[in-house]
C-alpha cells in the first residue's frame, strides 16, 4: 500500500497520481505526498490484497468542470484499484492514529486439514512424542492412499476432499483461544516475551463454513482486532491449521502465549485479505456534527463506513482479489506446496505440534543460541503472483534456492513498527 520510493509501484503511489492528474492535488504538492500529509490506517506486505483501506491527506474536492469526484478518479485508476468513496474530517484526523481496528479475511483449501501423509517428517515427529500406550491413527485420506502415490496424485484426491463438520468445529474451538487480549510475541518476529508491544486484544474470530469454487473446497477466517503485528496473521493461521490437522489439543495456542520463544511457521501470502479499517470512536465523536447541523453546513460530518459500499466491495473481492486466488491456486498448487514444505520438516522446532499440547524444551528458542536444524521458511510463500509457467518452481519442495536464512535478519524494531497493520 505506502509509497515507495523509486520506481516501485504500489497502490498508494498510483492513487495520489490519479488525484494529481485529475486535480485533486495541486501541481505545486504533486512531487512527494508529504505536502499533503497523506497517511494511512493500515499497511499491507507488498503483493498482500485488500479490500479497503483509507488514507487521509489534504484534498481539492472542488474541481472545476468534475462534477463526481470518485467517478472522475477511478478513471485513471487500473480496474484492481477502486476508490470507494471520500469524507471530509476533522483537521485533527490521522488515519492510523485514529482508527480503532481492522478486519482482516484469510482464506484457505479446506485439504489443509488433512493429517500429515504418513511417514512424512511431520508424521515421525508427532508421533514420536507421544505416550507409550498411544496408538497412531491412519486418517481415512491417506488409507485409501498407496504409501507411493506422488504428490501429483495426492494432490488430486485433496481437491475433492471436504472437511467434515467436526474438523470444522474443531478449528472454530482452537481458534476461540485468540480472542481477547494476549501476548502474541510468538507470532510475528524479532520481539522478545516481554516485549509489551506484543499484547494485542483479538475482538472477534469467524470461520464460516467451507464453500466449494470449482474442484476446491475453501474457507475463510475473518479476524477482528485492534491492531496487528507484522506476519501476525499468517503465524496465528498456521498454527490454527498446524494444530487441528496434527490433533495437538488446542490448549498448545494458549501455551504459545507464555514466556518461552518456539518457532510458527507462517502461512502462504496469497490467502491474506485487508477486508478495512473501522472506525467506531471517531464516528461516534462526529456524531453530534450530524444531529446539529445539515449535510450542507461545512461543520457537518459524515461517518467513515465501509459498509455502505458492501455490494461494489463484495464484487471486486469475486472480481479481482478471491478469483486471481483461486486461479493461483488452481494452476501452482500454492497451498499444497506449503504445506508439503511443512511436513517434511523433521526436526525440533515444530515439537509442539504433540498429543500432549505442552511445549517441550527441545522446542524452546534460546535468544543468542544456535538451533539444530532449524525450519526455512521459503520466499516463494510471500508472493501473490507467479508467473504463468511457475508451476515446477513452486511445486518443489526440495527446491532451496529461496530459502530465507533468518525470517527477522535485518529488521530493526522501527521498521516492525511500520510494518503493522
Amino acid at each position: 500500500m505506502q509509497v515507495q520510493p523509486g520506481d516501485v509501484k504500489t497502490i498508494e503511489g498510483t492513487l495520489f497520481n490519479a488525484l494529481v492528474k485529475v486535480g485533486a492535488v495541486s501541481q505545486d504538492n504533486s512531487d512527494d505526498p508529504v505536502k499533503v500529509n497523506l497517511g494511512r490506517a493500515a499497511r499491507t506486505d507488498a503483493g498482500v490484497h485488500a479490500a479497503g483501506n483509507l488514507i487521509s491527506m489534504k484534498l481539492i474536492s472542488t474541481i472545476p468542470g468534475v462534477t463526481d469526484l470518485v467517478a472522475r478518479v477511478n478513471e485513471e485508476l487500473p480496474p484492481e484499484i477502486r476508490l470507494w468513496s471520500y469524507v471530509r474530517v476533522q483537521n485533527s484526523f490521522n488515519a492510523r492514529g485514529i482508527c480503532d481496528s481492522r478486519k482482516y479475511t484469510y482464506f484457505f483449501p479446506s485439504y489443509l486439514l488433512i493429517p500429515p501423509k504418513p511417514g512424512s517428517g511431520l508424521h515421525k515427529t508427532f508421533n514420536s512424542q507421544a505416550a507409550a500406550d498411544y496408538t497412531p491413527q491412519t486418517h481415512p485420506f491417506w488409507a485409501e492412499a498407496s504409501p507411493e502415490s506422488t504428490a501429483q496424485e495426492d494432490m488430486q484426491r485433496k481437491r475433492q476432499w471436504r472437511a467434515p463438520p467436526d474438523v470444522i468445529q474443531r478449528l472454530r474451538d482452537a481458534a476461540s483461544n485468540y480472542v481477547g487480549s494476549h501476548n502474541f510475541h510468538n507470532f510475528t518476529v524479532a520481539r522478545t516475551p516481554k516485549d509489551p508491544s506484543c499484547k494485542r486484544y483479538m475482538k472477534e474470530i469467524t470461520i464460516a463454513d467451507p464453500v466449494v469454487y470449482g474442484d476446491t473446497e475453501w474457507i475463510s477466517v475473518l479476524l477482528h482486532g485492534q491492531s496487528f503485528m507484522f506476519h501476525q496473521i499468517r503465524k496465528m493461521i498456521a498454527a490454527l491449521i498446524l494444530t487441528v490437522r496434527t490433533g495437538t489439543p488446542p490448549d498448545v495456542i494458549k501455551e504459545l502465549y507464555g514466556h518461552r520463544a518456539v518457532f510458527i511457521p507462517r502461512m502462504p501470502a496469497l490467502g491474506l485479505l485487508l477486508e478495512y479499517p473501522l472506525f467506531e470512536s471517531y464516528n461516534k465523536k462526529t456524531e453530534e456534527t450530524r444531529q446539529k447541523y445539515k449535510p450542507t453546513d461545512h461543520e457537518y460530518r459524515l461517518p467513515i463506513d465501509f459498509e455502505a459500499h458492501r455490494e461494489a466491495i463484495d464484487k471486486f473481492k469475486q472480481d479481482f482479489i478471491y478469483s486471481g486466488m483461486r486461479k493461483v491456486e488452481d494452476r501452482d498448487g500454492i497451498f499444497d506446496a506449503w504445506i508439503r514444505t511443512v511436513d517434511t520438516y523433521q526436526g525440533n522446532d515444530l515439537l509442539w505440534l504433540n498429543p500432549s499440547g505442552k511445549i517441550p524444551p527441545e522446542a524452546v528458542i534460546e535468544q543468542g543460541v544456535r538451533r539444530p536444524n532449524p525450519f526455512r521458511e521459503r520466499k516463494r510463500f510471500d508472493a501473490t503472483t507467479f508467473p504463468e509457467d511457475g508451476h515446477e518452481r513452486v511445486a518443489d519442495v526440495n527446491d532451496d534456492s529461496d530459502v530465507e536464512i533468518d525470517e527477522a535478519e535485518g529488521i530493526d524494531k522501527k521498521k516492525l513498527v511500520e510494518m503493522e497493520g
